[in-house]
């Protein structure tokens, strides 16, 4: 879709779907958009509703965690068409069902970005209407969600950097307007990404997640200040995980350095996240417990920042993640060689925990239980953490620092995957004799940690590498494979 007719949509059906009190009083958006932004509850709700927009199902709810982006990854078996993806898994871009899912990406992101832009155009003559540091801290997430959503758009619908910087890229919406915004090169959206990210941690300095006070935990309902009496009065600076905290940029900064091949600011920003010890590795007894309602499948604690997406649990439960012809799911072969049973997969605890075997009278195979809700009770939240869509992991950190380390300090850049590894219970020793190895390291152990997640495929791209199937057999890399293309409205409107 196009962004002139998107806004044109948005301007006529309303502001936010979060926002719905607002509307059924003032129906009219040139009224309702005045009335929300008087408030600071009013801001609040706002950049709630682009939260609670990016988690639908065609966007982080589903597609862009497991549900395009892995089956580009060759991370799921298709047995016959299972959910319309076998032809995604071909790499089908004329594929009706696949341009539907993609269009609707594009749309989606997009419309989270104009509704940031809304947002930031208002937030500034309102300052005086804040209190505390809300001010800051909605301004900045509101910057951080831009730059996020766009850096996501960049890397489905544009070359990498790595294979040609100077070539189109994808409209930089930082205004809102109904103007067609024209295209920005990779290199210049690169940089417009990181301009509003870099303002947006200079802005979240604020951020409640930065105090001592702010201790990660397993709470159902809060799991902020949990040792501290000095807990906030305000919900909206609770969970600062579920939202993009100022370790969420730090870390999304480092995603955006390194594929820039920017490796001294790539390292700079992973280290500021590692340094701050927020983050602790899951504990093996809460990965290996027994009752599904003491297990932590999602590796919580380790989120720097996750998508909260409760209304997917029936989804997952029934239809997404059941073995067969319909679901996403891993053949006994696929996933042997993914998770290295015959070597270091054997005491891995992603393969143990993540996957649970399953069998016909024709083949085993297993199911992916990484989402998977205490099934004996009825309430969405009733396991030891919340239904999260993971965003960034700790773990993602560690793998950027070992890339950018390995140039000045092979030793240390080596030590930071076999922390990744150790925290997974792999002790195999690792051979690595070169960079090139610890780069085939790297994406094996990926591989495992992402399974489901919807990463692994911005890392074949980035790094211009062959898409590794899932018995070992390599699909070249090509913009063909790598760039999706854009919808026909945003083509034929758009003037691209």
């Amino acid at each position: 879709m196009n962004i002139r007719l998107l806004i044109c949509l948005i301007l006529v059906t309303g502001l936010f779907s979060s926002c719905k009190k607002w509307l059924e009083v003032e129906p009219e958006s040139e009224i309702a958009a005045p009335i929300l932004f008087s408030t600071e509850n009013g801001f609040m709700e706002a950049i709630n509703g682009v939260y609670n927009r990016s988690t639908e199902s065609d966007l982080y709810g589903k597609e862009l965690t497991f549900g395009t982006t892995e089956v580009l990854a060759q991370n799921f078996s298709m047995r016959e068409d299972g959910q319309d993806y076998r032809q995604t898994s071909l790499y089908n871009y004329k594929h009706g069902e696949f341009i539907k899912r993609k269009d609707k990406i594009w749309a989606g992101l997009y419309n989270g970005i104009v509704n940031c832009n809304l947002i930031l155009e208002n937030v500034d003559a309102k300052k005086n209407i804040f209190s505390g540091s809300n001010y800051a801290i909605i301004k900045g997430e509101a910057l951080a969600l831009r730059a996020y959503l766009h850096f996501d758009l960049l890397r489905l619908f544009a070359p990498s950097y790595l294979r040609n910087p100077s070539a189109k890229g994808i409209p930089y919406a930082n205004k809102y307007t109904k103007d067609v915004t024209p295209l920005s090169t990779v290199s210049e959206t690169i940089d417009l990404i990181v301009k509003d990210l870099e303002e947006a941690k200079q802005l979240l300095v604020v951020d409640p997640i930065r105090s001592a006070g702010y201790i990660v935990n397993y709470p159902l309902v809060t799991d902020t200040l949990k040792n501290t009496e000095q807990k906030s009065p305000s919900l909206f600076l609770q969970n600062r995980r579920h939202r993009l905290n100022y370790y969420a940029v730090c870390g999304t900064l480092a995603r955006v350095y390194l594929y820039k091949n920017d490796k001294v600011k790539a390292l700079f920003n992973a280290k500021e996240v590692i340094d701050s010890k927020k983050f602790p590795w899951t504990a093996k007894s809460d990965f290996e417990a027994f009752e599904d309602s003491k297990k932590d499948r999602i590796l919580y604690k380790e989120l720097v920042f996750g998508w909260y997406i409760p209304g997917a649990a029936k989804d997952i439960k029934e239809n997404w993640f059941q073995s067969g012809t319909r679901g996403f799911y891993l053949i006994e072969d696929a996933a042997d060689y993914i998770y290295e049973k015959a070597t270091a997969g054997a005491s891995d605890s992603r393969y143990k925990y993540w996957l649970s075997a399953t069998s016909n009278q024709s083949s085993r195979s297993y199911d992916i239980v990484k989402y998977r809700r205490n099934p004996l009770s009825t309430e969405a939240n009733a396991n030891l953490h919340y239904l999260m869509a993971p965003a960034i992991r700790l773990s993602e950190m560690y793998y950027i620092a070992a890339e950018c380390t390995y140039a000045t300090n092979p030793a240390d850049a080596v030590n930071y995957l076999k922390q990744v590894r150790e925290a997974r219970q792999i002790g195999d020793p690792l051979t690595i004799n070169n960079e090139e190895d610890l780069l085939k390291e790297l994406l094996k152990d990926a591989r495992k940690e992402w399974l489901a997640e919807g990463q692994l495929f911005y890392m074949y791209k980035r790094l211009n590498r062959g898409i590794v199937g899932q018995t070992g057999v390599i699909i070249p890399a090509s913009d063909n494979i790598f760039v999706l293309p854009l919808p026909n409205d945003e083509i034929v409107y758009g003037g691209r």
